[in-house]
Order: C-alpha cells, then sequence, then structure tokens
C-alpha cells in the first residue's frame, strides 16, 4: 500500500473510531493469513477492506469468508461485518462500475449468505486515487469520513 492509500487508511480508522467508539480499530489487522486494511473489534467483527487499484478485488474478501467457513472465529462474535471499499478507480467514464467491482460485490453478497450472523456492503470512496508517489486530491479527508458514516449505518442497522 502506498503513502497515499495509507494516509486514507489512517484517516478512515481515525474517523470509524469516533463514529462507532465501542470497537477497538486497528490497521493491518489479521484474519488467518490476510491482513484487513480496517478492522473494528468488540462484541461484533467489522472489516474493511480498501481497494484503491486492485486487479483482483474479490481476493481478499473470499478469503476473509474462508476463513470464516473453515473456522469458528466467525462464532467468537455476535455478526461479522465486511465492507469493501472501492475508489472510483473502479467506475467507468461511460458511467456504472467495472465489472471488476461487480464481480467482487456479487461474489462477497453470495458467500456471506454461506456465513451466519455475517455480512457484506460495497462502498464506494469518493476519490479517484493517484498512482504511487502522487498526490491525494482534493476533499480526501471528506470522502473517507463520508465512507465512515456510511459504513457506521450499514453496521448498526444491523443491530
Amino acid at each position: 500500500m502506498g503513502k497515499a492509500a495509507k494516509r486514507v487508511q489512517r484517516h478512515l480508522r481515525e474517523r470509524l473510531a469516533c463514529v462507532l467508539p465501542r470497537y477497538e480499530w486497528h490497521e493491518e489487522h489479521v484474519v488467518g493469513d490476510t491482513p484487513v486494511d480496517v478492522a473494528g473489534v468488540g462484541d461484533a467483527l467489522v472489516l474493511v477492506e480498501l481497494e484503491w487499484r486492485r486487479a483482483d478485488p474479490a481476493n481478499n474478501t473470499v478469503k476473509l469468508f474462508r476463513e470464516f467457513v473453515e473456522t469458528d472465529l466467525a462464532s467468537s462474535f455476535d455478526s461479522v461485518h465486511v465492507v469493501q471499499l472501492f475508489s472510483r478507480y473502479y467506475d467507468l467514464a461511460a458511467g456504472g462500475v467495472s465489472t471488476k467491482r461487480r464481480n467482487a460485490v456479487f461474489v462477497g453478497g453470495r458467500v456471506a449468505e454461506t456465513v451466519p450472523a455475517a455480512t457484506f456492503t460495497a462502498v464506494t470512496l469518493g476519490i479517484d486515487p493517484p498512482k504511487r508517489g502522487g498526490d491525494l486530491p482534493e476533499g480526501w479527508r471528506e470522502s473517507a469520513e463520508d465512507a465512515a458514516d456510511r459504513i457506521d449505518r450499514e453496521v448498526t442497522r444491523e443491530r
């Protein structure tokens, strides 16, 4: 993960800690053999994968759900919320989103159905990420905060 993505990750964790204070928030929290970009641990587990420019955005989410199916980790929590946070990199110029994002959302939603008390949500991070070494666009903090607020609504809606 580059410097720009790390800044967004850190700001997202800080905002989530404000809006969902009942969780202990971490960056690079390991589940099985998968480091999760941002995780909230409490009576429930909230896992946020930041999809910046990944060629295969479904991969980490599938690995997380596979871990839940193959172990009893999910049963250790009242609920498990997996969130994929997609940058505008996955938006199409003509409108809509890329097949990569659509496939990841489809797979995440279907796989979540196999894990009791698990949910899957796709959220848009309203920025077009810079290429490695580039500067973050104006408004990136507000976009991360908006995403955290949406995650808060999704997690608290499930309670």
